[in-house]
């Protein structure tokens, strides 16, 4: 029967995670396979790092995909974002711990169009008046995919049930990320929202990444 690489990959992570410096027989162990087939299917330490990163952006993209986040109501996209990230959440954190994937140029380039796609659902969330404009879309996005990494460590730990890890990801970054009631256009003393026939933030725009 043929090996699934993307199995072989999740238990290298499980066991990288935990044991940074692990040999290669040990993670051959946890997969299941041989030494020898796991030196067939990634030919040195390297090669195995490697596919873990392309592994983790390529499903990360995935989620982006399965959120539509170039689509409707932003807070919406994000929390669709959040249910289809965490499932992956260990690939997140493994992106976030090994430095040495950034070396990788194939690597940099995909990660750079995803946080692109991160940071243009940030970006239009606060021209919708969704999300804080003091806070750069750029940092939203850095810090959304750090605590996504941040629930992966959590979990592996045992610090973090995973089934309150989609729930305790999004109440923890909403409810920082979020603009208060007060702030959002058109809100009034009470808390309740009117519809003002303009709106802009032109004089209250971040110094970068301006919605």
């Amino acid at each position: 029967m043929a090996t699934d690489r993307d199995t072989v990959l999740e238990a290298a992570v499980g066991v990288l995670s935990r044991r940074p410096t692990a040999h290669l027989d040990e993670i051959a162990r946890a997969a299941g396979i041989s030494r020898a087939t796991l030196h067939r299917l990634f030919p040195g330490r390297d090669a195995l790092l490697r596919e873990i990163g392309l592994l983790g952006l390529h499903r990360f993209a995935a989620a982006l995909d399965t959120a539509e986040v170039e689509r409707g109501d932003t807070e919406a996209a994000l929390r669709r974002l959040v249910d289809a990230a965490v499932p992956d959440a260990a690939l997140c954190a493994f992106l976030t711990g090994e430095s040495q994937l950034y070396e990788n140029d194939d690597i940099n380039d995909l990660w750079e169009v995803q946080i692109a796609r991160l940071h243009a659902l940030f970006l239009r969330g606060q021209q919708q008046g969704v999300f804080r404009i003091e806070l750069s879309a750029a940092w939203l996005s850095e810090a959304f995919f750090d605590l996504v990494a941040g629930v992966g460590w959590s979990i592996q730990d045992g610090r973090l049930a995973p089934r309150d890890a989609a729930f305790s990801l999004t109440e923890l970054f909403l409810g920082g990320a979020l603009r208060r009631p007060d702030a959002r256009p058109g809100s009034t003393d009470d808390g309740s929202t009117e519809h003002p026939t303009t709106h802009s933030t032109a004089d209250h725009r971040p110094d970068t990444d301006t919605p």
